[in-house]
């Protein structure tokens, strides 16, 4: 039986990001939120840095690591690959074998540092002196403030709502790495002002805080804003994650047949199945499968079209598969998937047939999360509960076949901050929200009379 737990040197960090857009270019390019026209980097200069544009538009498939955002990877990565024995045996497996690639090792507890810190690292660059931000579930939001806290940056974050209710913790922790800190929609922006006065209970959205961030940001000359999913070179940052397990299985002599990750926004789902992408767009038989939140499927459910990356209309128009700028989802625990779009690349590989989604239901997931911690010891975030359950039904699929498969699965982060969140669920106070039908008519209608992109493949 190969080793349970297979590390790499430090040595053995990537060199390069992995760009997916160099091997699937995206059909179409994003739009500028007034004129519909395509966006220049004049356009994007006011909110990022050269270096992170070029980035977000280059067809060059690797980018260099800097040395110095090597040298502050040193303090996580590589990252332990893990084979979940416990879990299989739980499962009863004959045929499956399961690996977990932890990303919850990370100073914050997920995967977010991993384009946070080449962020900070620009933006420094760039002569930025702060970095305005949303977050969801918080993840995102405490990456930043630790990455700005290396580099010396100010970090303001538009935490939405229901998770600055629900996780406290999480913002004791952004303000501990020096982040400020305040609920979304909040009275500190005019569209926080205006949401609150026409919606004074929201629960806020993700989209609601990438405006009032944007907001901010573009008003200040010495801020920049940063985003941690949905945009090229987040993914790209990510890439570290498939780099490093590619590696690791190959150290085993195991090749995957279905890797897998939950999706929200894109960032971790790309950051281990792009490398992956890469090897089956080569010819490898590999399923890869992103998985998402019933509550807010927005691959499963959503449709393909030019949308806002915001709940305003300040962000570009993006090619991506979407509920509805204005849609706000029930107010679940896995805050950080709360989103109403996907990245551009994450969709056009949807698009290609290279990437099958999945929706799974609130209480299922806390179910496999659960199990999973007991058979091998680590809490998982709500968020990663969804790839857990996805994983847990592919090796259910390989036993009823009989065929020999190995699963691979990225275990974003922790859940040490969400304790509420499973406090809940043994007190029987989860539901499962159900997509309201009505309010993504009503948000997918909005957006009718934007351009369209090209037409899915599939």
């Amino acid at each position: 039986m190969p080793d349970r737990t297979i590390l790499l040197g430090q040595d053995r960090i990537p060199r390069r990001w992995y760009n997916l857009g160099a091997d699937l270019p995206l059909p179409a390019p994003p739009l500028h939120p007034g004129t519909h026209q395509p966006l220049g980097p004049e356009d994007l200069a006011p909110l990022f840095p050269m270096a992170l544009i070029l980035q977000e538009v280059s067809a060059e498939p690797e980018h260099e690591i800097p040395a110095e955002v090597r040298d502050a990877y040193r303090l996580w990565r590589p990252t332990p690959l893990i084979r979940a024995t416990r879990l299989e045996e739980a499962l009863g497996l004959r045929a499956a074998r399961i690996y977990y690639k932890y990303e919850g090792v990370s100073p914050s507890g997920s995967h977010k540092p991993n384009t946070a810190v080449p962020q900070a690292y620009y933006n420094r660059e760039d002569g930025r002196r702060r970095l305005i931000t949303e977050t969801g579930a918080g993840q995102w939001g405490s990456s930043l403030a630790f990455a700005c806290s290396l580099f010396a940056l100010e970090c303001s974050v538009f935490m939405v709502r229901v998770s600055y209710d629900h996780k406290p913790y999480r913002r004791v922790l952004m303000e501990t790495y020096g982040g400020s800190v305040v609920a979304s929609p909040s009275d500190r922006t005019e569209v926080g002002r205006r949401i609150r006065a026409e919606h004074p209970d929201s629960p806020g959205s993700l989209g609601i805080a990438i405006s009032e961030a944007v907001e901010v940001a573009a008003q200040d000359p010495e801020a920049a804003y940063s985003l941690g999913s949905v945009l090229n070179h987040v993914m790209l940052h990510q890439t570290v994650i498939g780099q490093e397990a590619r590696e690791q299985l190959a150290l085993v002599g195991e090749t995957p047949d279905v890797v897998i990750g939950c999706a929200g926004g894109g960032s971790n789902f790309a950051g281990l199945a792009f490398p992956f992408l890469r090897d089956k767009i080569a010819g490898a038989d590999i399923e890869v499968i992103a998985s998402e939140p019933a509550s807010c499927p927005t691959l499963t459910r959503g449709i393909y079209a030019y949308d806002y990356g915001d709940a305003v209309g300040m962000a570009p128009l993006m090619p991506m598969h979407t509920l509805g700028h204005d849609f706000v989802p029930p107010k679940v625990h896995a805050g950080g998937l709360r989103y109403h779009g996907m990245s551009p690349l994450v969709s056009h590989a949807v698009n290609e047939g290279l990437v099958r989604a999945e929706a799974y239901a609130q209480l299922e997931c806390f179910a496999a999360a659960v199990q999973f911690a007991r058979a091998e010891g680590i809490v998982p975030a709500p968020e990663t509960s969804h790839a857990i359950k996805s994983a847990i039904e592919a090796a259910r699929r390989a036993e009823e076949s009989g065929r020999e498969q190995v699963i691979v699965f990225n275990l974003s982060g922790h859940g040490h901050f969400d304790m509420q969140a499973y406090a809940d669920y043994f007190a029987g106070r989860l539901a499962d929200d159900v997509m309201p039908e009505d309010e993504v008519e009503r948000a997918l209608a909005a957006i009718g009379g934007f351009p369209k992109p090209p037409a899915a493949v599939v």
